[in-house]
């Protein structure tokens, strides 16, 4: 038994998917369901006694201590986390709370289980358990064009609020396993995309907005430089972590798949040029449109993934090219998963960016 928080959400809904599909061992799903957790993401999973939901939140110490009590998990993999740049500007009041003090929470009811466990002679030891905590390269700041990819050493530099709060949930995490012991591993990822995308983030966003006939927003030149990474392969490579991953040790997962936004925008335009042809004729990327860029966007991101490669022998199985084809693809073949998505508090943010 594992138990996973966050998982209602993009990334983590593909993790549980990608998990259930290649073993039995039940999970159990801890989950907020904030505007971007969607039930609609797991929805196939009903019924199968391997998928447990719980909803709840990170920050509610006695409900993950009742559920750690309770199925008594032999690793905890945090997912939980407000994670888009844009909100965290306009309100970085709920990524403190979420990201910092619910990180915190939730180690602090875990440390309490791990310390109950036994040091030997049963399945599950102190020794044999791990906390597993999911995080991002925009906690290590900005590249220049010729600038290395980020790797474990880079120093974090975080420029936004969301940047700020998954770095001091990261430092955290450390903490609790050079102060305590706890047995933890941290995973860095590139930017990810796939099904079950909120459409808040850039390919979604212009997906649906193609397929919708309104403009393509591009922040600023369009030149940030983003390192793509398909979600199934980041599962892939959580899972593989888990597995073998060394005590205390971070690990960066990237893609290898280096692109300018404006780039990746008319890839998208490209393909659904080919799959779903406008009626009038016309190109999707005749409804490209630059806005103003958002304050502190970061110029650059990369990883380096060639520790995780040497180490555990993971690498993407995905290139840029099949990926976003299986991504517009999914999008063109889901439109009640979309139709469900696109509403309510999701339309109010995204009228107040791009209205």
């Amino acid at each position: 038994m594992i138990l996973v928080t966050g998982c209602a959400g993009f990334i983590g809904s593909n993790f549980i998917h990608t998990w259930l599909a290649s073993q039995d061992e039940p999970v159990v799903n801890l989950d907020k369901l904030t505007y971007a957790g969607n039930l609609e993401n797991l929805s196939s999973l009903s019924g199968d006694p391997r998928h447990i939901f719980v909803q709840g939140d990170i920050g509610d110490k006695d409900l993950v201590s009742g559920l750690l009590a309770k199925y008594k998990p032999r690793s905890v993999l945090n997912f939980a986390a407000e994670s888009h740049v844009d909100r965290s500007i306009l309100g970085p009041g709920e990524f403190i709370q979420t990201n910092v003090v619910g990180t915190f929470n939730l180690l602090e009811a875990v440390r309490a289980y791990w310390n109950e466990l036994p040091a030997e002679g049963d399945s599950l030891t102190k020794s044999n358990f791990r906390f597993l905590h999911v995080s991002t390269d925009e906690v290590y700041g900005t590249l220049a064009p010729n600038d290395p990819p980020f790797a474990e050493t880079n120093p974090y530099e975080p420029n936004s609020p969301y940047a700020a709060s998954k770095a001091s949930s990261d430092h955290l995490v450390r903490a609790w396993h050079h102060t305590y012991g706890l047995p933890v591993l941290t995973t860095n990822c590139s930017n990810n995309y796939g099904p079950y995308h909120f459409p808040e983030k850039l390919i979604p966003l212009v997906i649906l907005n193609a397929l919708d006939g309104k403009p393509l927003p591009i922040y600023g030149d369009g030149q940030q430089v983003r390192d793509w990474l398909f979600v199934q392969d980041h599962c892939r490579a959580i899972m593989r972590v888990l597995e073998a991953g060394r005590v205390g040790e971070t690990y960066n997962i990237g893609g290898w798949n280096e692109m300018a936004n404006i780039d990746v925008v008319k890839t998208i335009c490209s393909r659904l040029d080919v799959l779903r042809p406008r009626t009038d004729g016309r190109k999707y990327a005749e409804q490209i449109t630059f806005v103003k860029d958002r304050p502190g966007h970061d110029r650059r991101y990369a990883i380096d993934a060639r520790k995780i490669e040497k180490e555990l022998g993971w690498k993407p199985q995905e290139t840029f090219e099949s990926g976003i084809q299986k991504t517009v693809q999914w999008y063109l073949d889901n439109p009640e998963w979309v139709k469900g998505v696109t509403s309510g508090e999701y339309r109010k943010w995204l009228g107040r960016q791009y209205g």
